[in-house]
C-alpha cells in the first residue's frame, strides 16, 4: 500500500522538535505546531534543524501512569533477539525491522514470554519522532484491542542512536495478511465479524473512552493485528494525534497516511478530526467484505480502486458478486449486506453525517449478536447454524431480499467525494 503527503501543507505544520521539547504532552500532539480551528499555531516555535545525533531523555509521556512501562538495556534485546538474526526477523515496514524474542516474565522471573522488538530504521528526526508518539500513546492507554506496549529502549552509542520498542507478541501476524492470497488459511465470516467488533471497539476507546481523544490516523489492515485467539488489537500509533482542543472541531496538520484509507476532506484541506478514522473504517469493512485492498495497482484498471469497483454492485441482486469469492458461499448474505450499510454510513461525504465510533460499535454489536453460533479460534470458513448462507440459498431469489434497506442506503455511492493525492510516494 502506497503512502502519501499532500504537497499544499508545507513543512511548517510539522516542526521537528529537539529532544529537550519530547519530556511533556507536547511532544504528542498539542505543543506541535498542528493548528487549530482558528488556523492560529497553539504554540510559537522556533524551527530548528534535526540533529543527527540526539541526547538521552528522560522517557516522555502523558502522566504517571507511563511509569507502567520497563526501560531495557539494548544488550538485554540483543540478547532477547539473538542478535537480530535473520531467523528471528517477523518483517520490516516503514518505522524499522520487527524481531521476535524471548525475556523474563516480570510477574514470575523463572518463566519467559514471547515479544515483537521493533527497532528503529534510519530514518533520522522523523522516525525518531515516530518513536516517541509510539510511546506516549501505548505508554497511557491500556485496552484488550490495543497491543500493549511492554516497555522500550532509548540508548546512545558512538556507532549510534538506538530507539527500540517492545510488544507483546501476536503470533497470527496482521488481517491484511489473512484477507490476501499470501494466506494459507481463509478467515470466516464469522471471524472477520469479530474483527470488525474488536477493532470498533478499540476505535471507540481511543476517541471517546477517556478524558482526552486520540486520532489513530493510521487506520489500516496492516496495522490490526492478531493473537493467539484471534482477538484483533491495533498496533503502529507513530503517526497518531491528539484530538482538537475543546472549543474547536479540527486540528489542521500535514497530511500524512495511506492511500485510499483516508477520508477526502483530511486530504484536501487537512483538517484532522476523529471522522478520518471513521471513514477509514468504512473502507476497511469492505475489505473485510471483498477480500481485496483499497488500492491494488496489479488488477485491472476498472478495479484498482475498492470504493469505486464495489458501487455498481451495491444491491442486494448484485452484491454477492463483490463478496469474498475464497468464503466459497460460506457467508450469511443479509449479515454482509448489514455489513456493507455501516460501511456506507462511515463513508458519507458530509463528514458531520458520520456515525461516532461508539455508535457504529453498537450497529457492529446488533450484527454479531445475531449470529447463532460462537466465533470460532480458528481463521477457517465454516457453515453456520440458524442462518442459511449465501451457497444454501441456491437460486431463491426471495431469500436475497430479506434485508430493510431503504431507499439511499447504497445510492449514496454516487456522490461519493472523488480524490486524488497530489504527491504519491
Amino acid at each position: 500500500m502506497m503512502c502519501f503527503q499532500s504537497s499544499y501543507c508545507a513543512d511548517k505544520d510539522e516542526v521537528p522538535e529537539t529532544p529537550t521539547n519530547l519530556s511533556t504532552i507536547r511532544s504528542f500532539g498539542s505543543g506541535s505546531t498542528d493548528r487549530t480551528a482558528s488556523g492560529s499555531d497553539s504554540n510559537s516555535q522556533t524551527s530548528l534543524e534535526p540533529r543527527t545525533k540526539f541526547r538521552k531523555i528522560r522517557y516522555p509521556s502523558f502522566s504517571k501512569r507511563s511509569s507502567i512501562l520497563r526501560e531495557f538495556k539494548f544488550s538485554e534485546l540483543k540478547s532477547a533477539t539473538k542478535n537480530f538474526a535473520i531467523t528471528s526477523k517477523l518483517g520490516e515496514g516503514g518505522f524499522g525491522a520487527v524481531y521476535t524474542g524471548t525475556i523474563k516474565n516480570p510477574r514470575d522471573p523463572t518463566k519467559e514470554i514471547n515479544v515483537a522488538v521493533k527497532q528503529l530504521g534510519k530514518r533520522g528526526f522523523q522516525g525518531h519522532k515516530e518513536w516517541v508518539t509510539e510511546v506516549n500513546v501505548l505508554g497511557i492507554v491500556q485496552h484488550p484491542n490495543l497491543v500493549k506496549l511492554v516497555g522500550y529502549c532509548a540508548e546512545d552509542h558512538e556507532k549510534g542512536i538506538q530507539r527500540l520498542l517492545v510488544y507483546e507478541y501476536m503470533p497470527n501476524r496482521c488481517v491484511e495478511y489473512h484477507l490476501s492470497s499470501r494466506s494459507g488459511t481463509i478467515l470466516s465470516w464469522l471471524t472477520r465479524l469479530k474483527i470488525a467488533q474488536d477493532t470498533a471497539r478499540g476505535l471507540a476507546y481511543l476517541h471517546e473512552g477517556m478524558d482526552f481523544q486520540i486520532i489513530f490516523r493510521d487506520f489500516k489492515s496492516s496495522n490490526i493485528l492478531v493473537d493467539d485467539q484471534w482477538n484483533a488489537k491495533l498496533s503502529d500509533f507513530g503517526m497518531a494525534r491528539l484530538g482538537p482542543k475543546e472549543g474547536y472541531s479540527h486540528v489542521t496538520t500535514a497530511v500524512v497516511g495511506t492511500m485510499g484509507y483516508s477520508a477526502p476532506e483530511y486530504i484536501q484541506t487537512g483538517r484532522l478530526t476523529s471522522k478520518n478514522d471513521v471513514w477509514s473504517y468504512g473502507v476497511f469493512l469492505y475489505e473485510l467484505i471483498t477480500g481485496r485492498r483499497p488500492m491494488d495497482r496489479n488488477r485491472p484498471a476498472g478495479e484498482q480502486k475498492l470504493l469505486e469497483w464495489v458501487r455498481p454492485f451495491l444491491d442486494d441482486k448484485n452484491f454477492p458478486l463483490i463478496v469474498d469469492s475464497r468464503l466459497d458461499g460460506k457467508y450469511s448474505l443479509r449479515s454482509a449486506l448489514k455489513l456493507s450499510l455501516i460501511a456506507n454510513k462511515c463513508l458519507s461525504r458530509d463528514p458531520k453525517s458520520r456515525p461516532k465510533m461508539s455508535e457504529v460499535l453498537e450497529m457492529i454489536n446488533q450484527l454479531v449478536v445475531v449470529q447463532s453460533e460462537s466465533v470460532p479460534r480458528s481463521p477457517v470458513s465454516v457453515p453456520y447454524g440458524g442462518e442459511k448462507t449465501f451457497q444454501d440459498m441456491g437460486n431463491n431469489n426471495s431469500n436475497t431480499t430479506s434485508i430493510d434497506m431503504k431507499l439511499g442506503d447504497s445510492a449514496w455511492f454516487s456522490r461519493i467525494w472523488t480524490w486524488k493525492p497530489l504527491i504519491s510516494c
